[in-house]
C-alpha cells in the first residue's frame, strides 16, 4: 500500500469512527462535527473517556495501535454505562462495530467523571497486562529487543548462547510493514507453531494476498549513526523462504519485517567496491584491517608427527574439525582423465610434494579413488581456527606445522551463481555495493550482480529481449539505486551463511546493531541439564575495545544499594506516619 492508498484508507476509517459516534459526542456535551475531524476527533474522545491526551499518540504507532483499539472500543462503551462483561465481549469480537449498535439504538447517558479504577480484582489484572504488554510491545519494536545467538557464525566474536540486547534506535528503527501481526512475537506464535501475522506472497507468481494490501510502506525513524564497515548488524534474511529452519516445507516468501533475523558483521558499506582473496575482505583494493575483538576463523591444514589423538583433536577443538585430507601419487595425476575426476569430486589442492599432491575433499566415491590410488593422509586435517591459535598451537600435542587454506577452484555456489562470477567462498571477483542515488551503467554482463535488486528488493518489472533489457517495458543501458546497500558476512568464515551465497542486503532490511550481553549460556542447544552460564560475558559491552569487561558485579551492587535505599526510606515513611 502506497501513500495515497494509505491516506484513503485512513479517510474510510475516519468515516467509519464518525457514522459510528458522533451521537454519543452529543451525548457527551460535544459537536456531532467534532467525531469528524482527523486527529481532533481523538482528542475530543481522550476526553470524553476521561483519558490523557498522549495515548492519542499511541493510536498513530503501527502494531501499538493494535493493541489500543480495543482498549478505547471498550473505554467508549463504559462512558456510556454499558459496563458488563457481555458489552465488553460484544465490542472485542465484532471489531468495536458494537459501538454503532449503542449509537443508534439504545438510549445511553454520559457517565461524566466515571470512576476510571476497575471495579474488581480480575478488571484490575487485565488492566495491568494489558498496558504492561503496549508498554514492552513499544520499547520490543521502537528501542530495543533481546536476541538469542543460535549459530556458530560470528563464534569467538559472538557465542552460540549469547543473549543480546539489540539497539533499534541507533540507526534508526523500521517501522513496522506487516500491520495485522500479533504484538512481541516475529514470524511464528511459540505455542501454536503458526504464523503470527497476515500476509503473504506466492513464491512462484510473486501475487500477494489481500492482506498485504495493508502493508505499510518502509519508513525508518532518524537515528544517530549510520552504519559504518565492520559493525556489528542485526539484519532481516534476505533470501529467507522458509517456516522454520531445519525443516522441509513449501518455500513462502515473507513481507520485509517477517523473515528471519540474521546477526552478521557488516564489511562492505555503500559505495564500496570489495572483493575476498584468500579469505580476506578487500575494500577498495586495500585489504580491510577488523576492530581488536573481531576473531575471525580461517580454515587451516594442520600437520601432526603421527596421527591425531585425543589430545590433538581437544586442543584444537573437536567442533572445529572441518575435512579431511587426501594425498594423490604424482603418477596418478598424469593419467588422461585424472583433473577430471579431481574437478568432479571437488578436490581443492592443499599442497605437493615430489611424491604426492594433497587435496581436501571427499574419498566416499571408490570409483574415483581407485582411479586416482588416492588415500586419506592420517596426520592431516582442516580445522578451524583464529591465525592467532594457529601460530601458538604449534609445536603442542605433536602438531607439527600449521598452514592457512583457501578454497580456490572457481564454482557457481556463489553469488551471483553465474559461470562469469565464479568463485568461491574465500576468493570472489571485486563486486560493487550499489549506494541510493547512483546510477551504474547495465548490461548483459554485470546484469546478474543487480538483478535481484531490481526485480526484488526495489520492485520493477525486468525482462532480456536478446541482447536489449527492458525496466517496466522500457529498454535501458543503465540503473539508478533507489536505496543503500550492505555486505554481511560472518567472523567464522566456513561456518556462515551470509552475502558470499545470497548477495547484497538492502537498507529496509536493516533491524538494529547488537550492544550488550545480559546473559551467555554454554551448551545452549544440548539441553537444560548441559547449561553452564559463562560468568565472564554477563553483562558485556559487544563493541568497544580491548578484552570484554563484565559489568555484572557493579549491577548487584547498584541493586542492592537500590533495594536498601528503597526499604529505609519507606521505614521512614511509616514512622512519620505513625506520628
Amino acid at each position: 500500500m502506497n501513500g495515497t492508498q494509505w491516506i484513503i484508507f485512513i479517510l474510510i476509517i475516519q468515516v467509519i469512527h464518525f457514522l459510528g459516534t458522533w451521537k454519543l459526542y452529543v451525548k457527551a456535551g460535544r459537536k456531532a462535527w467534532e467525531a469528524a475531524i482527523p486527529v481532533y476527533n481523538a482528542i475530543i474522545l481522550m476526553k470524553i473517556i476521561g483519558r490523557p491526551k498522549w495515548w492519542v499518540i499511541l493510536l498513530f504507532i503501527p502494531i501499538i495501535n493494535l493493541l489500543m483499539f480495543p482498549v478505547i472500543w471498550v473505554e467508549t462503551i463504559r462512558s456510556f454505562g454499558k459496563n458488563s462483561l457481555v458489552d465488553t465481549w460484544l465490542a472485542l469480537l465484532t471489531l468495536g462495530l458494537y459501538i454503532y449498535y449503542v449509537n443508534y439504538f439504545l438510549d445511553v447517558k454520559y457517565v461524566e467523571n466515571r470512576d476510571l479504577h476497575p471495579r474488581t480484582a480480575i478488571g484490575e489484572w487485565v488492566s495491568s497486562i494489558v498496558f504492561a504488554i503496549v508498554a514492552a510491545t513499544l520499547v520490543h519494536t521502537y528501542l530495543i529487543q533481546p536476541f538469542v545467538i543460535p549459530t556458530s557464525s560470528l563464534e569467538k566474536t559472538l557465542l552460540v548462547g549469547d543473549f543480546l540486547f539489540v539497539s533499534k534506535f541507533h540507526y534508526g528503527a523500521r517501522v513496522p510493514m506487516t500491520t495485522v501481526a500479533a504484538p512481541m512475537v516475529h514470524d511464528t506464535l511459540p505455542v501454536f507453531k503458526s504464523r503470527s501475522y497476515v500476509a503473504d506472497v506466492d513464491p512462484a507468481t510473486y501475487k500477494t494476498s489481500i492482506w498485504n494490501k495493508l502493508q505499510l510502506p518502509y519508513l525508518r525513524l532518524p537515528g544517530f549513526k549510520k552504519i559504518k564497515r565492520n559493525d556489528i548488524v542485526v539484519f532481516s534474511w534476505p533470501a529467507d523462504t522458509v517456516y522454520q529452519f531445519f525443516k522441509k516445507q513449501a518455500g513462502v516468501r515473507k513481507p520485509i519485517d517477517k523473515k528471519s533475523n540474521y546477526v552478521k558483521r557488516c564489511v562492505g558499506v555503500p559505495g564500496d567496491s570489495l572483493s575476498i582473496v584468500d579469505g580476506y575482505v578487500h575494500i577498495n583494493g586495500k585489504k580491510t584491517v577488523l576492530p581488536y575483538r573481531a576473531k575471525p576463523q580461517f580454515l587451516h591444514t594442520v600437520t601432526v608427527a603421527d596421527q591425531f589423538t585425543s589430545a590433538s583433536i581437544d586442543l584444537l577443538g573437536r567442533e572445529n574439525v572441518s575435512g579431511n585430507v587426501i594425498r594423490v601419487p604424482a603418477s596418478s595425476l598424469e593419467q588422461d582423465r585424472a583433473q577430471e575426476v579431481i574437478s568432479a569430486m571437488h578436490l581443492d589442492k592443499v599442497s605437493s610434494d615430489s611424491a604426492y599432491t594433497y587435496y581436501t575433499g571427499s574419498i566416499s566415491n571408490q570409483k574415483a579413488i581407485n582411479y586416482l590410488k588416492a588415500e586419506e593422509v592420517k596426520n592431516k586435517a582442516l580445522f578451524l581456527l583464529t591465525e592467532e591459535e594457529a601460530k601458538n598451537y604449534i609445536g603442542k600435542a605433536g602438531i607439527t606445522d600449521i598452514k592457512k587454506f583457501a578454497y580456490t577452484i572457481p564454482h557457481t555456489d556463489v553469488f551471483p551463481q553465474n559461470a562469469a562470477y565464479a568463485g568461491t567462498s574465500d576468493n570472489m571477483k571485486t563486486i560493487y555495493i550499489p549506494e541510493e542515488g547512483k546510477t551504474v551503467p547495465l548490461d548483459l554482463e554485470v546484469l546478474p550482480l543487480y538483478e535481484k535488486i531490481i526485480k526484488e528488493y526495489e520492485g520493477n518489472d525486468l525482462s532480456v529481449n536478446g541482447n536489449q533489457i527492458l525496466i517496466n517495458g522500457e529498454v535501458t543501458t543503465n540503473y539508478t539505486f533507489k536505496q543503500d546497500y550492505y555486505w554481511m558476512m560472518g567472523d567464522n568464515r566456513h561456518r556462515s551463511e551470509d552475502s558470499r551465497y545470497w548477495g547484497y542486503v538492502p537498507e529496509d532490511h536493516v533491524v538494529g546493531t547488537p550492544v550488550f550481553i545480559w546473559m551467555s549460556v554454554d551448551g545452549i542447544n544440548d539441553g537444560l541439564s548441559n547449561w553452564k552460564i559463562r560468568w565472564d560475558r554477563v553483562f558485556t559491552t559487544v563493541g568497544g575495545d580491548g578484552e570484554p569487561v563484565s559489568y555484572f558485579k557493579y549491577f548487584l551492587i547498584a541493586l542492592g544499594a537500590w533495594f536498601a535505599f528503597d526499604y529505609f526510606r519507606k521505614k521512614k515513611q511509616a514512622k512519620t506516619e505513625d506520628q
